[in-house]
C-alpha cells in the first residue's frame, strides 16, 4: 500500500518507520538482503530520492548494510544494536568470548528452571536448523542458525532484559562466531550443542550452565 503524504512527519520518515518496521518484526532478518530500491520504489509508492534517503539514514543508524554491487542487508534490528556492533567491531576476540559466557550461561541456567514445553519444542527446532545448516557447508547459514540456537535459550530464561541485551548485542556475537569457525565450516571446528538441550529438559541448571560454556569453549566442569 502507498504510504499517505498528507501526515505531518516528512515522507521520508514514514518510509524509515515502515522499513524499520520490517525490519525489527523478523520479515527482514538479520543478515537477510533487503528488497531492490527498485522494488521498495513499487511497495511504497514513492520517488525512488526518498527510498533511497530512508536507506541510507538505517544504514547511518546501523540497522542496514549497503554492499557496493551485492544489495542492501540487514544488519541489526535495532539503533542500539547497531551501535554495539559498531562499538565493539575491533574487539579483542577472546574478551567477546567471556562476555558471550558471561550472559549464555546464565541464560541457560534460568532456562533449565523457568522453560516451558513451547521453549523446549523452538529450542530443538531450531537445533535442528543448526545441524541442518552445518551439513548445508554453507558458513552465513550455519552462523545464522547457530544464533538463532543461543538466542531460543535466551529466551526460555523468560527475562526480557536479559533478551534485550542479548539481541542488541546479535551482530557482535555473530562476528564472534565467524571468527572463531572461519570462512569454512572444518569437522574438527564443530561443536554439538545437543548437551544445552538435554540438561534444559531435564531441569539440571548446573549442567545447562556448563553445557553453554563448553560451547563458547572457554568452561569446563572444574
Amino acid at each position: 500500500m502507498a504510504l499517505s503524504t498528507t501526515r505531518r512527519t516528512p515522507l521520508s520518515d514514514q518510509v524509515i518507520a515502515q522499513l524499520r518496521a520490517q525490519i525489527t518484526s523478523g520479515e527482514w532478518p538479520v543478515g537477510a538482503r533487503i528488497p531492490t530500491e527498485s522494488a521498495l520504489v513499487e511497495q511504497l509508492g514513492v520517488a525512488r530520492n526518498t527510498v533511497r534517503e530512508a536507506v541510507r539514514a538505517l544504514a547511518h543508524n546501523g540497522l542496514l548494510d549497503i554492499r557496493q554491487g551485492s544489495g542492501t542487508y540487514v544488519l541489526a534490528t535495532s539503533e542500539l544494536a547497531g551501535v554495539m556492533h559498531r562499538r565493539f567491531a575491533d574487539a579483542d576476540q577472546e574478551q567477546v568470548a567471556e562476555l558471550r559466557a558471561v550472559l549464555e550461561t546464565s541464560a541457560a541456567g534460568l532456562a533449565a528452571v523457568r522453560r516451558s514445553e513451547r521453549d523446549l519444542e523452538l529450542i530443538g527446532t531450531a537445533l535442528e536448523r543448526r545441524e541442518a545448516a552445518w551439513h548445508s557447508g554453507e558458513t552465513e547459514d550455519f552462523i545464522q542458525a547457530d544464533a538463532a540456537f543461543h538466542q531460543a535459550v535466551v529466551a526460555a530464561a523468560h527475562n526480557d532484559v536479559l533478551a534485550a541485551v542479548y539481541a542488541d548485542l546479535g551482530e557482535v556475537t555473530r562476528a564472534h562466531l565467524r571468527h572463531d569457525v572461519g570462512p569454512e565450516l572444518i569437522a574438527e571446528r564443530y561443536v554439538s550443542h545437543d548437551g544445552i538441550l538435554a540438561a534444559v529438559r531435564e531441569r539440571d541448571a548446573a549442567k545447562a550452565s556448563v553445557e553453554a560454556g563448553r560451547a563458547i569453549g572457554v568452561c569446563s566442569d572444574a
